[in-house]
């Protein structure tokens, strides 16, 4: 890719939180290998929020804070989540709906089905869409604060005072609910926006091996010191994702080679399909062949598959999808944009009539004090003043 915002570090980062997401989930297929696996599901997600906030931020934040603009992000960012979602949520109800399939994660009823369409469905890894969903609802309130810190400073002061109020006492809230977690969409946001600003540092090869070190760290701290951090979702989380997708963006050396390594980034660039199909792929693989070959050799297969799977659907649905809605919208956009009431077009007309009336009254006084100087030799002049106005009439009239 030779997008000039594309980093591709992050694709890795995201690449291998989604492989860690479906390592979370092996136990849930594999009840007889679970007691033995360290699941990191948890600080995955938590990754994919900060990262969330940060590619906003990044991508958004510089730009003009303008109707066309904050309609081409929401239909962008609906665009990239919705579609694949959908057919998730889909094929996840009519495993449910299977009898004697047991399906581990189901959506229960026609009600909780409707719950999901509309994004307030909390079955398997669906909890996380709704929070997302409700970040780029958010995030032209966040788009203002960025484009005009001064002017919107004190909207800036009250969401700083509501990350802090939630990440240390913990507003009550379901998980589907942006508010539990909210600071690490804003951290996020701040590790973008000063990314942004801060172009000029070029990390060194100590600051790669300190990211990955703090990497492994964010992941497993929670396993090697089951005491010091019994909850994640916390404020102390949320800073150390914002300052590891921050560290990774600069793509320092050894990180990045790490991260923006081919394979990893072709985690990444299916992650989100990976995300949501893996387990269903990885059920239904299980079923097929759970009775053909010993089950270490049985998980390898069925990661192997989920990753395959995901790809296709990638391909088919999740990137066509995107690419067909946006269509859509580009093709239609100007209805929305362009589209003037018709007030708003009188008072245009007015404001524009007014100043062809200024500028003739303007032009003619001078005119009628020289009328008796005027001779044949001055008409290309008069005839030239005489285009211009038309011109300008014409154009206003356009306008």
């Amino acid at each position: 890719m030779s997008r000039p915002d594309y980093i591709p570090s992050l694709d890795g980062l995201r690449g291998v939180a989604a492989l860690l997401v479906v390592g979370a989930h092996i136990g849930l297929i594999f009840p007889i290998t679970a007691p033995h696996l360290m699941t990191m599901g948890d600080e995955a997600v938590g990754l994919f929020f900060a990262l969330s906030g940060f590619l906003m931020a990044h991508l958004y934040g510089s730009r003009p804070v303008t109707k066309e603009n904050v309609l081409d992000f929401l239909v962008s960012r609906f665009a990239r989540i919705y579609p694949v979602y959908l057919v998730a949520v889909i094929l996840v109800a009519m495993l449910s709906s299977m009898r004697n399939l047991d399906f581990v994660q189901p959506i229960v009823s026609g009600t909780d089905f409707l719950r999901h369409v509309f994004l307030l469905g909390s079955s398997g890894v669906f909890w996380s869409i709704p929070p997302e969903i409700q970040f780029y609802l958010l995030f032209p309130v966040l788009w203002l604060c960025l484009a005009q810190p001064r002017r919107h400073s004190g909207m800036i002061v009250g969401l700083a005072v509501a990350v802090v109020v939630d990440g240390l006492v913990g507003l009550p809230g379901p998980g589907i609910m942006l508010v539990s977690k909210l600071p690490y969409f804003l951290f996020g946001a701040l590790a973008g926006m000063m990314h942004s600003y801060w172009n000029s540092w070029i990390p060194s090869a100590l600051t790669g091996i300190l990211t990955l070190f703090l990497l492994a760290v964010f992941f497993t701290y929670r396993h090697i010191l089951p005491g010091f951090s019994p909850e994640f979702w916390g404020l102390q989380s949320a800073v150390a994702a914002a300052v590891i997708v921050g560290l990774v963006a600069r793509q320092p050396p050894i990180a990045a080679d790490v991260l923006a390594a081919a394979p990893v980034r072709f985690l990444g660039k299916i992650s989100f399909s990976l995300y949501l199909f893996h387990v269903p792929i990885m059920f239904l693989a299980r079923l097929t062949f759970d009775a053909l070959m010993p089950e270490p050799a049985l998980i390898v297969m069925t990661l192997c598959i989920a990753v395959a799977g995901a790809w296709f659907i990638h391909e088919t649905i999740e990137a066509p999808g995107r690419r067909l809605l946006v269509l859509i919208w580009q093709d239609n956009r100007w209805r929305l944009v362009s589209r003037e009431t018709p007030a708003d077009q009188m008072d245009r007309a007015i404001l524009g009539l007014q100043e062809i009336e200024k500028r003739l009254v303007n032009d003619a006084t001078p005119a009628m004090a020289d009328q008796r100087q005027i001779s044949t030799t001055a008409e290309p002049w008069d005839g030239a003043e005489g285009t211009v106005i038309q011109d300008d009439r014409n154009g206003k009239l356009r306008a």
